[in-house]
């Protein structure tokens, strides 16, 4: 299944791509059935993901359960895990939260309301993230979620450019 969400990810990026540069009748057709594909393999892994929320480098880790509020917005390298709902404060479409560069989200994080999350940070499984974070680098976890450590999100996301790197200097082993 790990397939599966690799074309989700491609799909996600291209449709972007089709909404937000190729405009004009000719490709209406296109952008129509790259929608549709999107609906379907959505329905087929369980993900509810707008387009234009994650920044580059969105890592999902398993097919199951996301739900993604379309006013979020969500910066470079973050990696998602099953169950984790980032959505608005009840009754209120417009407070949706704004997440920072570098995050880790981890399975069944529920983040909600007109919140802002900072540049590397790691959430703990099973948090719920009702307060802003305004401190890099730290780990949060529990209900409320609170700070746990100063450890941040290192060593649980790697860049994109970085495997790059790697792999172009001939130091060919896989992410950990």
């Amino acid at each position: 299944m790990y397939d599966g969400v690799w074309k989700f990810q491609r799909l996600l990026r291209k449709l972007e791509y089709y909404g937000n540069c190729k405009t004009g009748r000719a490709w209406v057709i296109h952008k129509r059935y790259l929608k549709f594909r999107f609906y379907l393999l959505s329905a087929l892994l369980g993900y509810s993901i707008p387009p234009n929320v994650f920044g580059a480098g969105l890592s999902i880790a398993h097919p199951g359960t996301i739900v993604v509020n379309a006013g979020s917005k969500v910066g470079e390298n973050c990696r998602l895990h099953v169950c984790v709902n980032i959505g608005t404060e009840a009754g209120r479409a417009d407070k949706a939260p704004r997440i920072g560069n570098n995050v880790y989200i981890g399975p069944g994080v529920k983040i909600f309301g007109e919140i802002v999350i900072s540049d590397d940070v790691a959430i703990g499984a099973n948090a719920v993230v009702d307060k802003s974070v305004t401190e890099s680098a730290v780990s949060i976890g529990g209900v409320p979620a609170h700070r746990i450590n100063t450890e941040g999100s290192r060593g649980l996301i790697i860049p994109a450019t970085e495997i790059l790197r790697k792999r172009n200097s001939g130091d060919a082993r896989p992410p950990p």
